[in-house]
């Protein structure tokens, strides 16, 4: 397709999500979460459709070589649909933000001032792999009152496009506004560029996927971006820890699913215990596959270790490998995560309250947790109910964005007839 007639699709594909949005917006809570329950029936209904077209996708990676992780990725199965129906029905239990008065307050002069929850308007979803992601991006959207553009990544092109016909449909069952949910039918790069130009009729882009991909669309946009570049996640075990929690910790936020972003990359361990700690979390941790990288100390404590780099500290491994780095105090950890985090999440262990609330104080990612793993910073796990993503910008959301972080407010005054002296 010429770029002439990509920007033409891409600029009519606004035009529409736009007129939904509005006519979506004013949409009852009742109505949006019936539209909701109504898409997990017709994707449950619609299994053999889904699975059929998943078989395509599937047939082309394996021709293409593509790794037996990424196929996992992309596969659907008879469960993976039921997931997604259930996901579907989960947004639809959540409370509705739309419309909340967050807050009021009375002026002298007698006008109450109130900030009320209003949809964010246009969505724009980049994503990659997983066709579940369609599903999720759209309730979440829906349920939030905003209209999303989808654009999936190629090697799911037909189980993204089967399941946002399958929602398309329920929406228009529903008497919801179908351009509500719209997918991008082309699978050239070139489009995903045009959409990034619409600023007339996308109100935010939110990419989900590696690093390449975001920075790519934040260097191409002219509509703002949700930025998650990656997780370089850290834990750090005080002199004050439980070594037994501080080991369980460890282990959970490396091993418990290491490919994702809010799993450890980078444990570090106050001096004052790192001869009791480090030979026996180090050594379970080999034993459950990892690859350790340490620091002088670490290496000199445990044989056989090998030299972490300055690269390494920075890395985003999202595997089996962990780099260890025994610090002097609190203060060399949080230097250390100032210089080489992500603003992702971090964790530190101790028994000692002043210093978590100084920890708290002081790290500024989107999660600080104390005493427990990294692995809670998401959506589900924090009790937003489902998210579309984790953003580590600090503008407009940070962390884990649920329904409310799909959603600004605007100001609503009620008056007697006052006017401006």
């Amino acid at each position: 397709m010429k770029n002439s007639s990509l920007k033409e699709a891409a600029i009519l594909l606004g035009r529409q999500a736009k007129a939904a949005s509005r006519k979506l917006a004013p949409i009852d809570s009742a109505e949006k979460n019936r539209a909701l329950r109504l898409m997990a029936d017709r994707l449950e209904a619609r299994s053999e459709f889904l699975l059929a077209e998943n078989k395509k996708d599937l047939d082309a990676a394996k021709k293409a070589g593509l790794s037996s992780a990424f196929l996992d990725r992309i596969a659907l199965d008879p469960g993976r649909v039921r997931g997604m129906a259930k996901g579907l029905r989960d947004v639809a239990a959540l409370p509705d933000p739309v419309r909340e008065i967050t807050k009021m307050w009375r002026r002298p002069n007698g006008l109450q001032v109130g900030r009320m929850r209003i949809p964010l308007g246009v969505i724009g979803m980049i994503y990659e792999a997983r066709p579940n992601v369609t599903s999720d991006a759209a309730a979440l959207c829906l349920k939030s009152g905003n209209a999303v553009i989808l654009r999936g990544g190629s090697e799911a092109h037909q189980s993204n496009q089967a399941i946002a016909a399958v929602l398309r449909e329920a929406c228009a069952e529903a008497g919801v506004p179908v351009d509500a949910v719209q997918i991008v039918g082309s699978k050239e790069h070139a489009m995903v560029n045009e959409l990034l130009q619409l600023e007339e009729f996308i109100d935010l882009i939110i990419p989900r996927g590696g690093e390449d991909l975001i920075r790519a669309v934040v260097a191409n946009s002219k509509i703002p971006v949700i930025k998650h570049y990656k997780g370089v996640c850290h834990v750090y075990v005080d002199a004050e820890a439980s070594l037994e929690m501080a080991e369980r910790i460890a282990m959970n936020a490396k091993v418990q699913r290491p490919s994702v972003c809010n799993a450890m990359e980078t444990l570090l361990v106050h001096e004052a215990i790192a001869s009791k700690f480090l030979p026996s979390v180090i050594a379970n941790l080999r034993g459950a596959g990892v690859e350790i990288r340490g620091c002088e100390q670490t290496c000199a404590l445990v044989p056989g270790i090998k030299r972490a780099t300055e690269e390494d500290w920075r890395t985003e491994y999202l595997d089996l490998i962990l780099s260890v780095r025994v610090v002097r105090d609190m203060d060399d950890a949080i230097d250390h995560i100032e210089r080489y985090g992500s603003e992702h999440t971090e964790s530190i262990v101790t028994t000692n309250y002043q210093r978590s609330r100084e920890f708290i104080d002081r790290v500024n990612s989107s999660a600080v947790m104390v005493n427990a793993s990294t692995r809670f910073n998401d959506g589900g796990e924090l009790g937003l109910g489902a998210e579309i993503g984790i953003s580590t910008s600090k503008i407009h959301a940070f962390g884990p964005m649920g329904l409310e972080e799909l959603t600004t407010t605007k100001f609503v005054v009620f008056g007697a007839g006052q006017i401006r002296e």
